[in-house]
């Protein structure tokens, strides 16, 4: 029994990381990785939702052929339900599938019910399997069956002080070459890259990944009550830009789900970010601080209100890490 669940482990983190590759291709839908295997334990075949067929479909489809006493594992508990595609666990039935291994139970009661109906049809199911893990490379989707509103990361690159742009207003460039990279490929796990009107005038930013990737890129989303400039980089064709011409975060949220938006990475300078992390619309921060000082300048965030130690804002470390000569500090805020 411990051998096959050390299996299974095994597999399950293989179809975390196909999951992931999903990130940001999905619209609405949960990032979801799977991977079949024989009765030796032995990968026959694997897949990963990316906007088109499920996770499940793709791997079966993928297999030549299904071997006898086949195991799918998966990240997320298969759909029982028809919506843009077939329902999972129909697939799995037809498939023959006879075990199904996955970590997370789909908590949407729209497409739950996919233990249910594949123990009715005669299918050994074991859940829980690495379900922390599963649940963070699917957390915005999560979030959004939660909380209803999508999941904002606000990504700071600043001084070791703090700083996110000298007293003269120059910010290009504090960090180097990789964390760079590490910021495109954050903006092309999410769905959307949200900025201030402050930001669009003042830098003119482009927000799309330069990453050389075909797929769709992320919805540009700028806020404020100012209209953009004529010419704005923001305003050409690579890719949608959706202005929200309020400072109502509520509005925010509800805008954004109607669009299928479910990650959002905040690029805001100081004034909105804080605004934002002030009405509790800040869910992480990944802070890419370089080591040099200025002493003076802008601060990555302002005023929060808080007047004595004791009622100070605490965050939740998630990860630290080094990209060249930068500190990369991913971090939750509140609960």
């Amino acid at each position: 029994m411990q051998a096959a669940q050390n299996t299974y482990e095994v597999a399950m983190r293989r179809a975390v990381v196909l999951a992931a590759q999903g990130a940001g291709r999905t619209g609405s839908n949960p990032v979801v990785g799977a991977v079949i295997l024989d009765s030796n334990g032995s990968i026959v075949a694997e897949g990963f939702h990316a906007g088109g067929d499920h996770a499940e479909v793709v791997a079966i489809k993928a297999a030549k052929e299904i071997p006898a006493h086949a195991t799918i594992v998966v990240t997320l508990e298969p759909c029982n339900h028809t919506g843009k595609t077939g329902p999972c666990t129909e697939a799995i039935i037809d498939a023959g599938i006879k075990r199904v291994v996955y970590a997370v139970t789909d908590p949407n009661p729209i497409a739950a019910g996919g233990r249910a109906r594949l123990e009715a049809a005669g299918i050994a199911v074991i859940h829980g399997v690495l379900e922390n893990e599963a649940r963070w490379v699917n957390r915005a989707w999560l979030h959004v069956q939660a909380k209803r509103r999508p999941l904002y990361i606000w990504k700071v690159a600043a001084t070791l002080d703090g700083k996110t742009a000298a007293a003269d207003g120059t910010s290009k460039w504090i960090t180097g070459e990789e964390s760079r990279a590490y910021v495109t490929r954050l903006r092309r796990e999410s769905d959307a890259i949200l900025v201030g009107t402050g930001t669009v005038i003042a830098d003119d930013p482009e927000l799309v990944p330069h990453d050389g990737d075909s797929f769709k890129n992320p919805l540009r989303v700028v806020v404020g009550k100012r209209d953009l400039p004529a010419g704005a980089k923001v305003l050409d064709s690579q890719a949608e830009t959706f202005h929200h011409q309020s400072n109502d975060f509520n509005q925010l949220n509800e805008a954004l789900l109607s669009k299928g938006i479910k990650q959002v990475l905040v690029e805001a300078g100081s004034e909105l970010g804080t605004a934002m992390f002030r009405a509790n619309s800040i869910d992480e921060i990944v802070l890419i601080q370089a080591p040099t000082l200025l002493g003076s300048g802008r601060s990555f965030i302002g005023d929060l209100g808080i007047k004595t130690l004791a009622d100070r804002q605490d965050v939740e470390l998630i990860s630290h890490s080094v990209l060249g000569k930068d500190l990369v500090t991913h971090m939750k805020v509140g609960k």
